[in-house]
Order: structure tokens, then sequence, then C-alpha cells
């Protein structure tokens, strides 16, 4: 079911979305060559009981999960493109890593994701991220009322294909609200003018994620981490926005975090 919220409710997501990105900077700002995977899932932890907040991944066990998640941040390194469990790793210098996060606050959730490289970069990985921002940027310029689910998937994908890469469209983005995942599905790729017409009120989180050499991925052993079916990088970047009379407003905006 598609929820509309009012602008009351939105202004009472904000404080989700900011807490969300304050974690997501914070994180990142622990990366450096070194860092394991396991140490920033405890500082996204000791931040969630901090702030009073609630994780949306630790219990977490939908039908492509083996089990419960059991952590509060997805860590995906290199070739592990979404749903990366954290585990007993040291990041090498030029690992991609993509930081996935979700939590709720007093009620509401916020959903965001960044990727970033550590260290010495590769143009090719500096690329890929930039697409997949590029992306999120014209998916969310289409998130105006009185246009439809399409024309942000038609703009995300307009991007992967510039770029020369394909698009996945396993998994994409969806609603925000009270729960991380809700109605509509919001792919990222599709045809301009279909689908949803977007409603003001309406939240959802975009985002693209992207693989250097293919559009296949696999389930690692782990039973979540999924990864690209040829060994090449990929990126993913995520914003939880809500369309308004004014219209898109980034609720995970890190601008000035």
């Amino acid at each position: 079911m598609i929820e509309l919220r009012t602008p009351a409710e939105i202004e009472a997501m904000r404080p989700a979305g900011r807490f969300v990105g304050s974690v997501l900077v914070a994180v990142k700002e622990a990366t450096s060559v070194g860092t394991n995977l396991l140490e920033l899932d405890e500082i996204a932890h000791k931040m969630i009981r901090d702030a009073g907040a609630t994780s949306c991944y630790i219990d977490y066990h939908p039908s492509f999960g083996a089990s419960p998640f059991g952590k509060v941040i997805c860590t995906s390194i290199n070739d592990a493109v979404l749903h990366g469990l954290p585990y007993d790793y040291a990041i090498q210098d030029g690992d991609i890593v993509s930081i996935d996060f979700a939590a709720s606050v007093d009620g509401w959730v916020s959903d965001s994701a960044i990727s970033y490289v550590v260290g010495n970069a590769d143009p090719e990985d500096l690329r890929i991220i930039e697409s997949t921002e590029k992306a999120l940027e014209a998916g969310i310029a289409q998130a105006v009322s009185g246009n439809a689910i399409g024309d942000i998937a038609a703009a995300i994908g307009d991007v992967a294909a510039s770029y020369g890469y394909g698009v996945n469209m396993d998994f994409g983005g969806h609603g925000v609200g009270r729960e991380m995942h809700g109605d509509p599905h919001v792919p990222n790729d599709g045809r301009p003018g279909r689908g949803y017409r977007l409603r003001e009120g309406l939240v959802i989180a975009i985002e693209p994620w992207f693989m250097r050499g293919t559009d296949e991925i696999f389930t690692d052993d782990d039973g979540w981490t999924l990864r690209s079916a040829d060994g090449s990088r990929g990126a993913h970047t995520e914003h939880t926005v809500a369309i308004t009379a004014d219209g898109p407003v980034i609720l995970t905006d890190r601008t000035g975090l």
C-alpha cells in the first residue's frame, strides 16, 4: 500500500534523516586503510544507542536474507555491491567502500547510502561512484508531483547508459515511512511517464547502484552480501526524498554535517 504523508509528518521525519546522514558522515570519517568493518559497525551502533534511535537492520530478515542481518550497517567492498554483511576485514588501500544505513527516530525511518574510495583511487572506481551520484541527482530532479515513477527510473537509467553501465533490476528504491521498505518500488531504469503518478506527500528512497562490468549478481556464502557476477567493482548512492509542493526535499541531505 502506498502511503502519503502530511506536511507535518514530513517535518517529523527530518530528525531521522539528519541522524542517518550524520552516521554516514561519521563512518566515512572513521574509515582509513586498516580500519576493520566491524569497527565501522560499532561506531554506527554506538551512535544509535546514544541517540535513542532504532536500527532497521539488526533484526531484518526478508525472504532474500539467509538469517536476521545481525549488524546495523551494510558494508559492501569492491565487487560486493549491495547488502554487505560486516565481517572481520581490514580495509585495504584502493578499496571501494559502500555504506548503506537506515534507522528509525521517533517512529520515522530514513535510509541512505554512500560510496567512496579509501587511499589511492583507480580512476575507473571514481568514475562509477560519480555515475551513481549523477544518477541520484537526475532521479531526484524528476521526483516532483505529476511525474511518474518511470520518469525517475528513466533518468537514472539514462545516466547509467551514458557511462556505459548496465542496470540490474532486481533491487532498487522504495517507499519509506514507519517501515524501511514500502511501496512503491522505484527501479533504476524504465520508461518516462510509466507507473505510479507521483503525488505530494510521497516519501521514497532513490538508490542507483551500478557495476563496472556486468548487470548480474550472486549471493555470497554469508547469505546476504550481493556480489557482481564477474568480480567487477560497483558503487551505491541513496537518499530518502519527500515529494512536496515546493519540489523534492532530501531528508537525508548531508550538506553541512
